[in-house]
């Protein structure tokens, strides 16, 4: 599969390439990232290669990566072409209450600033970024339903949500006319596959198609890290957040359980030839209800690397290893749902309980710019 196959995002119309760009590291505010000539590299070579899914937020990079990427749109004249996605919800004046969250007033206000960052007139996916936990999701799903009817975006998203407030605020959107949640964004990887417990299937059910975050775990899955050549300490971001021993959540990746994934990774990416990045992304895009995996990258060769993880198929004994090592864990009521519980409800007769995944759409030549 190229990169000018194409999903659709969820039930919508859209259109999205199995990777997005991941532009955190436009900008060197926070202690690693790239210089605006790489960056606009990094911008080039993604283009070239078929990709046509942008994801930013404001709080990246204190808006470096909303202000270059805007201009880098521009400057290749292609604003029609890309699906630009950005989020709201962190705070951008610490003491002021209501400069951030998922209320009303906070998103009205983030995505005036986005827009005018983006130097644009509307943005494709609009993304809730993080849970507040008091914001009602119907005030959530009428604001971005009044944002869809004003022009100012053309789909909704949510990121890093709960999955009963997902289900909450996708059944309101149906039950109340307003504009359907069409993408959920979720730390997804080999290291970290909770989102299997209940996304993947909430996902399929009402519409949502999964956008990956992460997915090579800041990093550990990149090649870096490299068990047999007594390689575990690599360098970036997962030194910057785990300075002093004190990991920042969800960078917390540097354990002897998730050492033991990278191990097995490292074994099968020999075993079919290939680069273990991309063993990790082809792996994680042919998961159920997976539309597009975000990546990133700090160099041009890196990028081009990741945008052919999809040119070849994992062996079936091979992928079985992958699934197996990394398998999640399966807290109540989780296990009750596994094969080896369930035939007691169903008397031993296998069932086909699970829905199909999104089809890929047909292959259409993207023009490069």
């Amino acid at each position: 599969m190229s990169n000018a196959t194409y999903h659709l995002l969820g039930r919508s119309g859209l259109r999205v390439s199995p990777f997005s760009l991941g532009t955190m590291t436009f900008g060197t505010e926070w202690g690693w990232g790239t210089e605006r000539d790489v960056a606009k590299s990094l911008f080039d070579v993604y283009l070239e290669h078929g990709g046509n899914f942008i994801d930013t937020a404001d709080l990246y990079t204190a808006g470096t990566s909303e202000i270059w990427t805007g201009e880098f749109i521009a400057e290749r004249g292609v604003r029609d072409r890309v699906v630009l996605a950005t989020k709201y919800s962190y705070n951008a004046e610490p003491g002021n209450p209501n400069a951030g969250g998922n209320h009303r007033k906070n998103l009205m206000r983030a995505l005036e600033g986005s827009l005018k960052r983006l130097n644009t007139d509307y943005i494709d996916l609009y993304y809730l970024h993080t849970w507040d936990r008091v914001t009602p999701a119907e005030e959530v799903m009428r604001t971005m339903d009044d944002a869809v009817r004003a022009g100012k975006i053309r789909y909704v998203g949510l990121s890093d949500t709960p999955a009963w407030y997902a289900a909450k605020a996708q059944t309101l959107a149906q039950w109340r006319g307003y504009e359907p949640v069409a993408a959920l964004q979720l730390e997804y990887s080999m290291i970290e596959r909770n989102a299997e417990l209940e996304f993947s299937d909430l996902a399929v059910e009402t519409g949502m198609g999964l956008v990956a975050w992460s997915p090579l775990a800041m990093g550990l899955l990149s090649g870096k890290y490299k068990p047999s050549q007594g390689g575990q300490f690599g360098d970036g971001r997962l030194q910057t957040t785990s300075a002093g021993g004190q990991a920042a959540p969800g960078f917390d990746k540097l354990t002897a359980r998730n050492f033991e994934i990278v191990a097995e990774l490292e074994r099968v990416a020999q075993d079919i030839e290939r680069p273990m990045a991309q063993v990790a992304l082809n792996w994680l895009y042919h998961r159920k209800g997976m539309s597009s995996v975000i990546v990133g990258a700090t160099k041009p060769e890196q990028l081009q690397q990741t945008m052919r993880s999809l040119e070849f198929a994992i062996p079936d004994a091979q992928l079985a290893r992958l699934d197996a090592i990394s398998a999640p864990a399966r807290p109540f009521p989780y296990y009750m749902f596994a094969d080896n519980h369930q035939h007691r409800i169903h008397g031993n007769v296998p069932v086909n309980s699970q829905p199909a995944a999104y089809a890929p759409v047909t292959a259409v030549p993207v023009a490069k710019a």
